[in-house]
């Protein structure tokens, strides 16, 4: 648990400080020097267009984490409210807010995504919007489940008849209850969206040249895979790493609330 937590904190860093660590500029173009093989000069080589892939890949990181978790936080919020508002609702709301949860999880989350950023443009608004969308519905129903066991308790009874404003009472009696299993289904989304920021650049719907993202330079590396497989190697362990260890500290959360959770 330990050494994954240190993973994440340095990939962490990576986005924060990864463009301060960069050697070269990422964008710029050195011809002479197109598709070199790691050196004492680039540590990781060089792309098709000469440009450091070491620093491409530190400030590729800022764009897919940082991206990631504004995804994963929107999606949250919207499912969340979703959720919450079919738990207190009422029947009619329950009904309608679980129908078009159900409805959005019938179409694969990546391919509903593809279709959205296909229409839209290619644009880091329309992948933000795109996997946002498409990511909200987990939240939802764990939200519901857990606000709908909720509402018989008895502080909440009392706060309904004490005449709480509803607002209040979700804040103070079911958002308490909602973070900690919220944070593990969290954990699992953000890894999703940077699989699907990935996905999407490497289909070109995602962040656009000549700013460095991972999936983007994935696309830019497949055309010289014979000749410098490892263009597409450096950028494929990043999102692999990455992905892995946000799944592990995911993993690592939920038994230690299903641990906390049998002791009381």
């Amino acid at each position: 648990m330990r050494s994954v937590l240190i993973l994440v904190t340095v990939f962490v860093l990576l986005a924060g400080l990864g463009p301060m660590l960069a050697p070269y500029d990422p964008t710029a173009i050195n011809i002479p020097k197109r598709l070199s093989g790691p050196s004492a000069e680039f540590l990781l080589g060089t792309d098709a267009m000469g440009r450091d892939v070491l620093s491409r890949l530190l400030h590729g990181a800022r764009w897919s984490l940082g991206l990631a978790f504004l995804i994963s936080v929107i999606s949250l919020v919207i499912g969340t409210t979703i959720g919450l508002v079919a738990a207190l609702g009422g029947r009619l709301a329950d009904w309608v807010m679980m129908r078009a949860t159900d409805t959005f999880l019938a179409f694969p989350e990546l391919v509903a995504a593809i279709v959205i950023a296909g229409l839209m443009g290619a644009g880091t608004w329309s992948l933000i919007f795109a996997l946002s969308v498409t990511g909200w519905m987990r939240y939802a129903r764990v939200a519901r489940g857990i606000g709908l066991s909720v509402q018989s308790r008895g502080y909440v009874v009392q706060a309904q008849l004490a005449d709480m404003p509803g607002w209040s009472i979700a804040r103070w009696h079911y958002l308490p209850s909602l973070i900690p299993s919220l944070t593990v289904v969290w954990t699992g989304m953000f890894a999703r969206a940077i699989l699907g920021i990935s996905a999407l650049g490497f289909l070109g719907f995602g962040v656009q040249p000549p700013n460095p993202e991972w999936g983007s330079m994935l696309l830019d590396a497949r055309v010289h895979l014979r000749s410098t497989p490892l263009q597409m190697v450096w950028p494929g362990l990043a999102v692999v790493i990455c992905v892995l260890a946000i799944n592990l500290t995911g993993d690592a959360l939920r038994d230690a609330l299903a641990e906390r959770d049998r002791h009381e």
